[in-house]
C-alpha cells in the first residue's frame, strides 16, 4: 500500500483502505475494536465480507457509481461484525489516485455510539410505520368488528402480490417501495368512517343517492390523511402517506375508465392503487358481508380473470392468479 495513505490510519474514526478491486489493504485500531476483525484476519479479503442484506441494494449501487467516477460518497451502511452482530455506521468513502493506482479510503462512525438521539435502522422504521398505520386504520373503522382481520388480510395479500408482480414483470421496485405499498394498503377505506352506518351496512340494494354517498369515502379518506400529515409533518411518514393517498383516492378506479372518483383509465391509475384494487375486491368476494354471501376462492379468482382489462389491470390479475397457482393463499 502506498505510504501516503498511512496517515488515515491514525484517525479516531474507524478506517478501512482498499484497492481498486475492493480488496482490503489496511484497517486501523478503531476499526478492529468496533468490528471485532483484526487486521491480520481481514487484510487481503474483499470488503464485501462485511456486507449484510439490510443495506438496500440501491445504496451499494449509488456508492459504486460515485467512487468509480472519482467522487467521494457518504451514506449509511448496516454491516456485520465478526460475531455476526449488526452495526450501523455513517460512512464516507473517498477515492485517491496515487501514481496511477486507485485506492478507496472509508471512514466509519458507529451510529449506535452517538452521544444523543436515536438511530433507527430500515427494519425498525418499517415496523414502526406499519404498526402506526395499522392502529390508524383500525381506529378509523372501529365500528366494524371484523375490520382488523380484513385489514390484515389485505396487507398480507398486497405484500405477496406486489412481490410477485415485481418479480414476474421485472419492474425493479426496491424493497422500501414494495413495503410502503403493503403498509399503506390497510388505509384504503379510512374514509368510510364518515359514512352513516345505515348506508354502509345496509343489507339490501343501495339507492342511487346512497351509492353516491359511499363513493365519497375516497375523497373523505384523503382529507383525513391530509389532516393527519399536517399534524405529523414528519419525514419518517412522508413517503408512506404519499403512497397511502394514492391508494385511498384511486383504489376504486377501473382500468377501462368507468371507476371513481376521477374516472382515470389504464396506467394513469397509480400502480399501488391498481394492486390494492385487485386485493380488496378479492377479499370482499371471499368474505361474508351484510349484503352478500361468501364466495369460494375459485369463483372469486374467476371473477378477477373475467374482469381483466375492464375493472382491473390484466398484468396484475395475472400476477394474482400466479399467487393462487403457487399455493400462496391462506384463506
Amino acid at each position: 500500500m502506498n505510504s501516503q495513505l498511512h496517515t488515515f490510519l491514525s484517525l479516531a474514526d474507524a478506517v478501512i483502505i482498499t484497492d481498486e478491486s475492493h480488496t482490503i489493504l489496511a484497517v486501523n485500531e478503531t476499526y478492529e475494536r468496533v468490528t471485532g476483525y483484526s487486521a491480520s484476519n481481514i487484510v487481503g479479503k474483499k470488503a464485501a465480507i462485511l456486507r449484510s442484506p439490510y443495506t438496500p441494494k440501491e445504496t451499494h449501487n449509488c456508492m459504486k457509481e460515485a467512487i468509480h467516477s472519482g467522487r467521494p460518497w457518504s451514506g449509511v451502511f448496516t454491516n456485520y461484525k465478526q460475531n455476526q452482530e449488526l452495526w450501523h455506521s455513517s460512512i464516507t468513502i473517498t477515492p485517491f489516485d496515487i501514481d496511477g493506482e486507485l485506492y478507496f479510503v472509508g471512514m466509519f462512525r458507529e451510529l449506535e455510539q452517538l452521544a444523543s438521539g436515536y438511530y433507527l435502522d430500515d427494519g425498525r422504521v418499517r415496523q414502526i410505520q406499519g404498526s402506526l398505520l395499522k392502529v390508524l386504520a383500525i381506529s378509523c373503522e372501529i365500528r366494524d368488528p371484523g375490520i382488523e382481520s380484513h385489514l390484515l388480510r389485505v396487507r398480507q395479500l398486497t405484500e405477496k402480490l406486489v412481490l410477485m408482480h415485481n418479480d414476474r414483470l421485472g419492474l425493479g421496485m426496491v424493497r422500501e417501495a414494495m413495503s410502503r405499498i403493503a403498509h399503506a394498503s390497510i388505509l384504503h377505506d379510512i374514509g368510510k368512517s364518515s359514512i352513516p352506518e345505515g348506508i354502509l351496512y345496509k343489507p339490501g340494494p343501495l339507492a342511487h343517492y346512497e351509492r353516491t354517498i359511499i363513493e365519497m369515502h375516497t375523497l373523505i379518506g384523503v382529507d383525513i390523511l391530509d389532516k393527519i400529515y399536517a399534524e405529523l409533518n414528519d419525514e419518517l411518514f412522508e413517503s408512506e402517506l404519499s403512497t397511502a393517498k394514492n391508494i385511498i383516492l384511486h383504489h376504486h378506479e377501473k382500468w377501462d375508465g368507468t371507476g371513481y372518483p376521477h374516472g382515470l383509465q389504464g396506467s394513469d391509475i397509480p400502480l399501488e392503487a391498481r394492486i390494492v384494487s385487485v386485493v380488496d375486491v378479492f377479499d370482499a368476494l371471499t368474505s361474508k358481508r351484510p349484503y352478500k354471501e361468501k364466495w369460494s376462492v375459485e369463483r372469486s379468482i374467476q371473477y378477477l380473470i373475467d374482469q381483466r382489462g375492464q375493472q382491473f389491470d390484466s398484468d396484475i390479475v395475472d400476477s394474482f392468479v400466479a399467487l393462487f397457482e403457487d399455493g400462496q393463499f391462506d384463506i
